[in-house]
């Protein structure tokens, strides 16, 4: 099956927009790349699965607000397309002024009339195999 690097390119662009309303804690800006239904899941490294628009954008309002600002560096980077559905993997490698560490992320994206909205995020802490520290 051929895939439009279109889709690619723009899957990639959407991916990277939800990347930039974390670090910027922008709340707007991250509310502008989830669909808002209640179809939409967020799974945060330590957090249950959290399930529909409200619960969703409640979690990142807390995230964002506790004002310790973060950096990724994104690495190992994967994008899929398969019709309207997409899906893109990454390690996150996360820099904060306390410390830093890799979540293992998956981001979902569905085609929608504005483009490619996310409907599903998880993220999962890598634990070093030789210490077992993450």
């Amino acid at each position: 099956m051929d895939i439009n690097p279109v889709d690619l390119d723009d899957v990639t662009a959407a991916n990277d927009a939800f990347y930039r309303a974390f670090e910027a804690a922008d709340m707007d800006a991250m509310s502008d790349v989830w669909e808002h239904s209640d179809r939409v899941t967020c799974g945060h490294p330590g957090w249950a699965v959290l399930r529909g628009w409200a619960e969703v954008s409640a979690s990142w309002m807390t995230l964002f607000s506790g004002g310790l600002p973060l950096q990724f560096i994104l690495t190992d980077a994967h994008v899929a397309v398969a019709g309207d559905a997409a899906w893109v993997t990454v390690n996150e490698n996360i820099l904060s002024a306390r410390s830093g560490s890799t979540v293992s992320a998956i981001n979902v994206f569905v085609r929608a009339r504005s483009g490619w909205t996310m409907v599903a995020h998880h993220g999962s802490g890598v634990v070093d195999t030789m210490t077992g520290r993450d």
